[in-house]
């Protein structure tokens, strides 16, 4: 015990203690014991940091210390309320965790497993405070040899910096880029397998069949499932009870060739060879880091448009989206631009008055950058017809800049943009019919819920309350949320690495139902009646919730 007193300062693990006791408390995500583990064990250390940090700063501004009788007693008091706190926290985390379970139609639990908790929190407490004591001895070492030549609080700066420095270069350059170039060289060999259920299509219209130039191998294993899949002519026309088109789906994998110029090159003449100038609508789709299009945005524009309508991806990584949005949150902007290019400048040239009207779509990282992927100059004097953008990251650019100028009233998690006439905001509940608003030339429709960690994650939420969890919250938000300084943020970038998995219409993982209020805002489909509507919400609401059917693979 009294090696543990020496080991460890006491005031940290006190507030270790109160910042694991903090992070029970709910966020956007329902957590697995495994997950509130971990995210607790990073919050204790955090807190014990922060204990450590006020007993420097306390002594190094010279405030007069109590004397030890004092210190002894306010300890074991400490002690008692920290370690009562925890216990209560313990006892309520699996009601917090029910207040977001409900909200998602989950079923409640009846204990967060805190032993097993405990345990993982511990462990990744220790690991943390290992490398930090490691880090404290790299700068002391540095402050050291430097003091010979240097003054000494030179050299502590110094020492300081030398320290960040070599940690940092450690982490990203050698270590970082090192497991990403495994996982990278890890999805594309399973990008490159292709099953064995497989097979190429016969369709000469359809990429990777007879006569196109796209391999069916090289179109990689998302686009080989976005190519075999979505609905036929046949299904489409046999929903209305009449005469439907096949849609016409292109995709460029990865390596399809070198550079991003030639592939998208490639998508071009691939959209002319399969007739995807001659229908009435084209979307041109920037897919999520694995290079996934979701079917529930595709399938469902294509049934209102009764087939007669085509649809062209890129690929641009093998990674998940949340990873490359925090490895390079650039990611496949290059990729988005130089398709969107190709296609555009061949769409121009075709009569206005046959050519198809053209729009954007993307989900989550391909939402940011399809947003990046062409520029109001350059098409304002010709401009496509809209987009559809869901679940866009919280560093896409355009979507802060809309969001921090909304109207004065307007949630930050469902705002309202000047007058609606260009672009609207929606989510589980339709808000694209905003009163007196017309719509203009172009539309375009943000897809977002207010559960969403990857749109609403904030580094600021370090140390200031999110403008989205202040009142009113979005229908899917625990009114047990509360802001807390430092644990707050820790727990977004938890709920953000886990918000696919919850279930369809919350979080990260979007609804078809909501995709088509979305679609027909954006594209304005001729002739489908309410009913129909409400039909094909019923239908793909029990598709998507029917067993086997492929989860999101962002």
């Amino acid at each position: 015990m009294s090696i543990l007193a020496k080991s460890f300062s006491a005031i940290g693990l006190l507030f270790g203690i109160l910042f694991f006791a903090a992070s029970l408390t709910p966020s956007l995500m329902p957590r697995s014991y495994l997950v509130q583990g971990a995210l607790s064990g990073f919050c204790a250390a955090l807190g014990y940091g922060v204990g450590v940090a006020t007993v420097w700063l306390w002594h190094h501004l010279e405030i007069p210390v109590p004397r030890a009788r004092v210190q002894k007693t306010a300890k074991w008091i400490a002690v008692i309320l920290c370690i009562g706190t925890a216990g209560v926290f313990l006892w309520r985390a699996a009601a917090w965790q029910n207040t977001v379970r409900s909200l998602m139609g989950l079923g409640p639990v009846g204990s967060v497993e805190p032993i097993e908790l405990a345990a993982i929190a511990l462990g990744i407490f220790l690991v943390v405070i290992l490398l930090a004591r490691l880090f404290r001895q790299t700068f002391q070492i540095f402050s050291s040899w430097l003091n010979r030549i240097v003054p000494r609080r030179v050299s502590k700066v110094i020492g300081g910096m030398l320290a960040v420095a070599l940690f940092w270069s450690v982490a990203q350059g050698v270590l970082f880029k090192v497991v990403l170039r495994m996982v990278d060289t890890s999805f594309r060999e399973l990008d490159a397998m292709i099953d064995d259920s497989s097979t190429p299509p016969l369709d000469p219209t359809k990429p990777g069949g007879p006569g196109s130039i796209l391999d069916w191998q090289g179109l990689g294993r998302q686009g080989r499932a976005f190519i075999a899949s979505g609905p036929t002519g046949a299904q489409i026309g046999n929903f209305f009870n009449a005469k439907a088109l096949d849609p016409i789906r292109v995709y460029v994998g990865l390596n399809a060739a070198e550079t991003v110029d030639e592939r998208a090159r490639l998508a071009l003449e691939e959209l002319k060879r399969d007739g995807g100038f001659e229908r009435s609508a084209l979307i041109v789709i920037v897919p999520t880091g694995t290079g996934w299009v979701d079917p529930e945005g595709i399938d469902t524009v294509e049934y209102l448009h009764r087939g007669d309508i085509t649809s062209v991806a890129m690929q641009y990584s093998y990674l998940s989206s949340w990873l490359s949005l925090l490895v390079e949150p650039g990611y496949g902007a290059e990729a988005g631009q130089a398709l969107f290019r190709e296609v555009y400048r061949h769409w121009v040239t075709l009569p206005r008055e046959s050519r198809p009207k053209l729009y954007l779509y993307g989900l989550s990282l391909g939402a940011m950058n399809s947003e990046l992927s062409t520029h109001l100059y350059d098409i304002i004097g010709d401009p496509f017809q809209g987009a559809l953008w869901s679940g866009p990251p919280f560093q896409s650019r355009i979507w802060s800049s809309i969001t921090a100028d909304r109207y004065p009233g307007s949630p930050a998690w469902l705002p309202r943009f000047r007058d609606g006439s260009i672009i609207r905001f929606t989510n589980q509940n339709n808000a694209l019919d905003i009163p007196d608003a017309v719509w203009g030339p172009i539309r375009i429709v943000y897809l977002q819920y207010a559960s969403d960690p990857v749109t609403f994650f904030d580094f600021h939420a370090l140390y200031r309350e999110p403008e989205w969890m202040m009142n009113p919250r979005g229908p899917d938000v625990s009114p047990s949320l509360r802001w807390i300084p430092g644990v707050t943020m820790l727990q977004l970038l938890f709920d953000m690495a886990i918000a696919t998995t919850s279930p369809m219409g919350y979080g990260h993982v979007y609804a078809p139902e909501h995709y088509i209020d979305g679609w027909i805002a954006v594209t304005d489909p001729q002739g489908i009646q309410p009913e129909d509507i409400s039909r094909l919400k019923a239908f793909f609401f029990e598709r998507s919730r029917s067993t086997g059917y492929p989860p999101p693979s962002d």
